[in-house]
């Protein structure tokens, strides 16, 4: 029975943290631009600038944005019909968990079938949401034409692999709304 609540906790919490493992995507974008014509991409370098995050960790957007990009027919230019560039966020989730298990007594109702004890009170927690947002500019007029917003937890983490694969997901994962489907 002890070994039942010992393994409990770390199976919630396994719950917890794959239920926020997605990310959120939310695109919007000029409906008077046709998308059709854009076949060609480079970075906005001044937007890129203004992002607040480590000279490293734009690289490995802008890496995963490329292999998005070529995957999809674009390639990279120097007379380039849309500009790209990215812009991020960051803050502090507080999650709040209730343990109250009903009854006072544990999982069960009975306190000597599941093992008896009160086990209830608030279990507080926090991590660190991140939103990459990738516009895409047209470099004729220098109008936003598209963008896409990522809203998912980061990990902090020592392991590279990771990182690279969870912006890679971001990117992955905005990128699959461009272009917009035309609605008839």
């Amino acid at each position: 029975m002890k070994t039942f609540k010992i393994l409990a906790l770390p199976i919630f919490a396994l719950l917890v943290l794959s239920s926020c493992s997605s990310v959120r995507v939310m695109a919007d974008y000029d409906k008077k631009a046709d998308f059709n014509t854009y076949n060609t991409y480079a970075f906005y370098k001044t937007g890129i600038d203004k992002a607040q995050i480590s000279d490293l960790d734009k690289k490995r957007i802008l890496y995963a944005i490329e292999a998005e990009m070529s995957a999809r027919g674009f390639s990279k230019s120097e007379n380039p019909d849309v500009l790209i560039s990215i812009f991020t966020k960051e803050r502090e989730q507080v999650d709040i968990y209730n343990n109250y298990w009903g009854g006072g007594y544990g999982w069960g109702w009975n306190p000597y079938f599941w093992g008896g004890g009160n086990m209830y009170g608030n279990q507080v927690s926090t991590r660190t949401e991140g939103s990459l947002y990738i516009d895409l500019i047209d470099a004729k007029d220098k109008q936003l034409v598209w963008q896409g917003k990522g809203v998912g937890s980061l990990y902090q983490t020592k392991n590279i692999e990771k990182k690279e694969e969870r912006i890679q997901k971001f990117v992955s994962e905005i990128l699959k709304a461009y272009p917009p489907m035309a609605s008839k």
